[in-house]
C-alpha cells in the first residue's frame, strides 16, 4: 500500500499535459460506471495514439471509478495522462486530485477552483463563452481555456478571439467531429486541441463493445489533425 499512497497525487505537471495537449491536438472524454468496460475504452484510445483522456464526473459514486481507472493506466499505460471534468466545485476538484488527477476540466469559470489546482500545479481548464472570461481565466493563470459549448461558438468565434489575444490557447469541445472538414475548420481558426466525446466513443462503440474499431477511430482522427496541422 505504500506505493500507492506515494504515487496518489498528480504524476504530470500543469506545463506538461498542456504540452502534451498542444503536441497530440485531441483530448477524448469519456464516463461510465463500468470499472472494467472503462479500461478498455481507455486502453483503446491509448493505443489509438491518444495520451490524455477526460474522465468526465456526471454519475453516483464516479469517483470511485476514476480512481481506479488511474491507477490502471499509472500501472498499464506508461504516458497515458488521466484527467477529470465536469467538475463544478473546489471540493469536488480536491478529492478527484487526491486520486491523482493530472488536469481538471469545469463547464464553468470558477476562481475556487483555480486556487486549489494553482496551489499543486494541477491544470484546470474553465469553460468560458465570452472574451471576458477567457481573460480573467488567464489572469487565474490557466494555461488552455475551455471553450464551452463550441457547438454555439463555432470556429469564427475562435478566430475572433484570436485577433485581439494572439497568445489565447483554446480547446472547443461540443461541436468537433472527427472528420476532416470539421477539424481542419477548427484548427485553421487556431485552436491548441480539441476535446471529443460521443462523436468518437460512440454509443454504438460501447454497446458492442468494439474497441478495435475506438482505436482505429482515435487514430485515424489523429492522423487527420496531423494533416491540417501541416
Amino acid at each position: 500500500m505504500g506505493g500507492i499512497k506515494e504515487r496518489i497525487m498528480a504524476q504530470y505537471s500543469r506545463l506538461k499535459v498542456a504540452s502534451v495537449m498542444k503536441d497530440t491536438g485531441l483530448v477524448p472524454l469519456f464516463f461510465n460506471t463500468d470499472i472494467e468496460l472503462s479500461k478498455k475504452v481507455l486502453k483503446a484510445c491509448y493505443d489509438g495514439g491518444a495520451r490524455l483522456l477526460e474522465f468526465t464526473s456526471r454519475g453516483d459514486f464516479a469517483f470511485e471509478v476514476f480512481g481506479e481507472l488511474n491507477k490502471y493506466a499509472l500501472a498499464e499505460l506508461p504516458g497515458m495522462i488521466l484527467g477529470v471534468g465536469s467538475v463544478t466545485d473546489a471540493a469536488s476538484a480536491s478529492l478527484y486530485m487526491q486520486l491523482g488527477a493530472n488536469f481538471v476540466v469545469t463547464p464553468v469559470l470558477r476562481e475556487d477552483i483555480a486556487i486549489i489546482c494553482n496551489r499543486r500545479k494541477v491544470l484546470w481548464s474553465p469553460g468560458c463563452g465570452t472574451l471576458t472570461e477567457i481573460a480573467r481565466a488567464e489572469e487565474l493563470g490557466c494555461e488552455i481555456v475551455k471553450l464551452f459549448p463550441g457547438d454555439i461558438y463555432g470556429p469564427q468565434f475562435v478566430k475572433g478571439i484570436k485577433g485581439p489575444q494572439p497568445w489565447t490557447s483554446l480547446m472547443p469541445t461540443g461541436g468537433v467531429s472527427p472528420n476532416k472538414e470539421n477539424l481542419e475548420a477548427w484548427f485553421d481558426a487556431g485552436v491548441t486541441c480539441v476535446g471529443m466525446g460521443s462523436k468518437l466513443i460512440s454509443k454504438e462503440v460501447l454497446a458492442n463493445q468494439d474497441f478495435d474499431k475506438l482505436e482505429q477511430a482515435v487514430k485515424s482522427t489523429l492522423e487527420i489533425i496531423n494533416s491540417v496541422r501541416k
